[in-house]
């Protein structure tokens, strides 16, 4: 292991500009021996005897856990040092301002997401992709928003919501999908304040926090406001929980709804684990980075490398605060479990559901428990895949949601083929 960060700080120049604002000590703790990681502009040193000062902080997990970690594809919940912190396999202590400051560099160095990669398709250039953006004005709690919004495709609406900090980028796989919009008119929206759809007028005097009311609200005013009736509603993460929400208020105008790392709610915290939100918008730690270093422990090692980084380049360029705004939503305000998930059982409004396998924060089981409760119409466990099964890896999400599609359409006439 050892060797290996060794070998990555040597030969990725982004790990090393991320090395030079050190020293940083790094305390590497095992079931019986204590190491030193010693990060600075030469990369990366190992002392086995300590002859430096105090650590500035430690990572302690077990001997198992560590190998686990090393694996070219490990098991779920330890892709990642963020996805070991939150399953409960690594402790962290000491100066945590000064690990959050670094996390996107210890990511890079410990976990394969540095290692994965794939061969790209072949694509004839130039190209020009058939996908239509455009913005529009409406009114939304009495307040004007601009909302940028893309689309391709004819046929049955599919609105496609993101997740919380990122925007509609993430569904560019599917837009592009000729197979899927020769059936389906796919239409992915930026909420506002995330992507190109600015935040309100007057939005410097405020503080931006997602409630289920104008989550809601939201995704209704869009669909009246381009004129669609009776669309097929996906949702991924904060948007695979709405979509329950929209269900128990508007089921009548909507035609089904597609979970994507649908529960109730959020991991139970009450255990220990970790509250990202705490660490998302402070001036001592960088927004961007911390944020696409906690999502790159929610992507599977089994993803493509160019899918995951890209995925976490939108989380990286977030608007300030705009993540923990929604994560308000998606750890407190919007918990079904106090509303009576009751409601939702055998809804007139049909309800698919898909979670992935190395998902930790809404896993499969959760996604099994919750497709059990409202006797959901459809329930898979995506495979290798994890929070963001359009974005992280498009060809095999396609795979989990074309039988959904099929089951939409009805006819055996109008079937998508894979």
């Amino acid at each position: 292991m050892f060797d290996t960060l060794k070998q990555r700080a040597r030969k990725n120049e982004n790990i090393l500009s991320h090395c030079n604002f050190g020293p940083i000590l790094v305390e590497l703790k095992t079931d019986k021996n204590s190491y030193i990681l010693k990060i600075d502009s030469n990369g990366t040193k190992l002392a086995y005897n300590n002859p430096y000062q105090e650590a500035d902080f430690s990572l302690k997990a077990t001997d198992a856990a560590w190998c686990e970690l090393q694996k070219k594809i490990p098991r779920p919940g330890f892709q990642c040092l963020s996805t070991m912190r939150r399953s409960q396999h690594l402790t962290v202590s000491g100066d945590m301002i000064k690990f959050n400051q670094h996390l996107l560099l210890l990511e890079m160095l410990f976990s394969n997401i540095a290692d994965t990669n794939t061969e790209q398709k072949v694509t004839k250039f130039p190209m020009i992709e058939d996908i239509h953006g455009r913005y529009v004005n409406m009114l939304l709690k009495g307040r004007t928003h601009r909302i940028y919004f893309e689309e391709a495709g004819t046929g049955v609406p599919l609105i496609c919501l993101h997740t919380a900090g990122s925007d509609g980028r993430q569904y560019r796989h599917l837009l592009n999908d000729t197979a899927i919009t020769k059936k389906f008119r796919i239409i992915a929206f930026d909420m506002p304040w995330h992507g190109k759809s600015s935040p309100p007028a007057g939005f410097e005097a405020e503080i931006y926090e997602l409630t289920t009311d104008y989550y809601i609200s939201t995704i209704i005013s869009f669909i009246e406001a381009i004129g669609v009736e009776k669309p097929v509603v996906m949702g991924c993460s904060i948007g695979g929980r709405v979509i329950l929400h929209l269900v128990l208020q508007h089921d009548s105008k909507l035609r089904g709804v597609i979970g994507l790392q649908s529960a109730l709610f959020a991991e139970d915290r009450s255990l220990g684990a970790p509250n990202p939100i705490n660490l998302l918008h402070r001036p001592d730690v960088h927004g961007g980075n911390i944020s696409g270093a906690l999502m790159a422990g929610m992507t599977a090692p089994q993803s493509p490398r160019n899918e995951r980084w890209e995925t976490m380049w939108h989380y990286m360029q977030s608007g300030p605060g705009v993540f923990m705004g929604d994560l308000h939503y998606y750890f407190s305000e919007g918990d079904l479990r106090s509303v009576g998930a009751e409601a939702l059982k055998n809804s007139r409004c049909p309800i698919y559901l898909l979670n992935g396998e190395y998902d930790v924060s809404a896993s499969p089981e959760m996604g099994r428990d919750l497709a059990e409760l409202i006797n959901a119409k459809y329930f898979r466990v995506m495979k290798n895949m994890g929070h963001f099964p359009m974005s992280e890896n498009p060809d095999e999400f396609r795979c989990y949601l074309i039988p959904i599609l099929n089951k939409v359409l009805g006819n055996t006439d109008d079937f998508i083929h894979p």
